[in-house]
């Protein structure tokens, strides 16, 4: 109770922060006035919550994807959004009974912050103390209400507590909830589907002596139906507005608005169709590679010790995806921010992510201010430049640290009680079984 009481403090505080650009005055499209763009930036109170009230159809109440598509030049229109179709119905059902981007963030923030709280009670069920970090983040107050991201991290931590704290009944019949809720997680965000291949691995090494095959299978099937039943009404009811929502992150060019290394390391060659394109197979091709080298790990850890590490296997595959993909958000942090409470790496890291992160996250909204206004803006001309390339540089750094730091910790769900179908873990013996058995292929 104590965790989702000092949760609700911080969404609250998180509210406060974004509410400071709404109003006192509303345009005839419900916009804040006045100058809502350089206050947004300025005041660093922005919020894409409050941003896409204008230009996605949101404030006419147009129900998603069914009636729109995409433009040549990539732009979206009637109704579409460009996030999965969960998103899109919680946008959608965000704006309906307001009329102002004002409306449109405080109902928003109604409907997503018991979803932050259902996360710092898992975490604290997981986890224990250890879920302050949650409760307790500058990144909670930073992004709970930046964009649509607390359900999501809510179905990835779910997922963990399913597996881990449901243990009246068999682990095959857990891990398939948990696939479900990963595959609504995929129709929120996407990337809670990362976790889905390490799950199944899991499942596959736990039984007593002989692989689950069934079981692995079943743990992607489910994962891969719960989307495809999400997604097939859209799609039935207008299947160029759902595909246009893809389509439009496919052609996401690295730009400004991606944040990403990718941009801040490239950034001359932006303007190149050429490097756009390589960018479009680089990108996935190295964050794939990343995932193989994840698992691959992962299964090293597993023939010595006997159980598959799939919370720090997944921890270590969302860092090769923040770090690799081209575009990087700053509401992303919430998407790590429980395995800093789920895997026992060293509090050095978390506190030096968590720094690099601030300072990531508030200087770019200053910066892009500096740029609207016309101000100098360059690294010699100011903290704020310099104070967002320690930023960016620093969370790439720390990505690459926790990538490895995560694939040789442990979880702290690892807390010696047997697992599946009888495996114990290093340290114990199951009965009948010595904890070195080899196991049959």
């Amino acid at each position: 109770m104590a965790l989702c009481v000092l949760t609700a403090l911080s969404l609250a505080l998180g509210y406060a922060n974004k509410a400071r650009c709404t109003g006192p005055e509303f345009d005839e499209w419900g916009r804040s006035e006045p100058a809502y763009q350089e206050r947004a930036y300025g005041d660093v109170c922005y919020s894409d919550i409050q941003n896409l009230w204008v230009g996605r159809d949101i404030d006419r109440h147009v129900f998603p994807y069914v009636h729109g598509g995409i433009e040549p030049d990539g732009s979206l229109w009637g109704g579409v959004v460009e996030y999965p179709v969960l998103s899109g119905l919680l946008m959608w059902a965000g704006a309906f009974f307001v009329d102002t981007d004002a409306g449109f963030l405080a109902a928003s923030a109604l409907l997503m912050a018991p979803f932050g709280l259902a996360t710092a009670w898992w975490l604290g069920r997981l986890s224990g103390w250890r879920a302050l970090l949650w409760a307790l983040s500058p990144p909670l107050v930073l992004y709970a209400f930046h964009n649509w991201d607390l359900p999501v991290v809510a179905c990835a931590v779910a997922a963990v507590f399913v597996v881990h704290r449901w243990t009246s009944v068999p682990l095959r019949r857990r891990a398939t909830v948990a696939a479900v809720v990963l595959g609504l997680g995929f129709a929120l965000k996407i990337y809670p589907a990362l976790f889905v291949l390490p799950l199944a691995l899991y499942v596959l090494t736990s039984g007593r002596e002989r692989w689950d095959v069934r079981g692995a299978l079943q743990v992607v099937g489910a994962s891969v139906a719960t989307a495809v039943v999400v997604n097939v009404p859209f799609m039935i009811a207008g299947f160029g507005g759902w595909a246009a929502s893809f389509e439009f992150q496919s052609r996401r060019q690295v730009d400004i608005s991606t944040n990403s290394v990718w941009y801040w390391g490239f950034r001359h060659w932006t303007d190149s169709a050429d490097f756009q394109s390589a960018m479009g197979v680089v990108s996935p091709l190295l964050m794939l590679l990343s995932f193989a080298v994840a698992c691959a790990v992962g299964w090293l850890r597993y023939e010595r010790s006997g159980t598959y590490p799939w919370v720090p296997v997944s921890a270590a595959m969302l860092c090769g995806f923040l770090l690799l993909h081209k575009v990087h958000s700053p509401q992303y942090t919430l998407w790590l921010l429980p395995f800093f409470v789920l895997v026992r790496v060293r509090w050095g890291w978390i506190a030096a992510y968590l720094v690099a992160d601030v300072a990531m996250g508030i200087s770019i909204f200053r910066w892009l201010y500096l740029n609207m206004m016309g101000e100098a803006s360059g690294i010699h001309d100011g903290f704020t430049a310099q104070a967002l390339m320690i930023g960016v540089w620093g969370r790439a750094a720390l990505l690459v640290g926790l990538f490895v730091a995560f694939l040789s910790a442990r979880s702290t769900v690892d807390d010696g009680r047997p697992v599946g179908g009888g495996r114990f873990l290093p340290g114990r013996e199951s009965p009948g079984v010595p904890a070195n058995k080899p196991r049959q292929p």
